[in-house]
């Protein structure tokens, strides 16, 4: 099975979301940034190299949130998701359009790209990280 990495970068009770520009596969839904791990890969290392080309951050990979599979018609795949923070950086956008820190309450699982609904939805359930918000509301 394919793996695809998907980092829940958080500040505080917020985590960082990312819209998919219009036009492509799941085009205008939101999702949780990442991508496709390569052969000889580990999932982290995926993750450290998938932010730093998609949004220019430069992330530290934490605890591993699940394996959530994803069966579509084309190619079934296990979505690996980990909590990350930023170290570096400033957000630039090269796969999405937008961008937004959200408290997991705040988020809709009708507006995810179907991989992450399951996310989405443990996120919800699942208390944050102990701290503060960095001023970001």
């Amino acid at each position: 099975m394919r793996k695809v990495a998907a980092a829940v970068i958080e500040d505080g009770a917020k985590v960082l979301v990312a819209r998919r520009k219009p036009g492509g596969r799941f085009g205008g839904l939101w999702e949780f940034p990442g991508g496709k791990v390569e052969a000889g890969e580990t999932p982290q290392a995926a993750l450290v190299r998938e932010i730093k080309e998609e949004m220019g951050l430069t992330i530290e990979v934490g605890e591993s949130l699940g394996l959530f599979p994803f069966r579509s018609s084309e190619n079934p795949f296990g979505l690996l998701a980990f909590r990350a923070t930023v170290r570096g950086g400033e957000i630039g956008l090269a796969d999405h359009d937008r961008f937004r820190w959200s408290r997991p309450s705040e988020l809709d699982p009708s507006e995810f790209a179907p991989a992450d609904v399951p996310l989405v939805e443990k996120l919800k359930e699942r208390p944050g990280p102990p701290g503060r918000p960095r001023g970001r509301d």
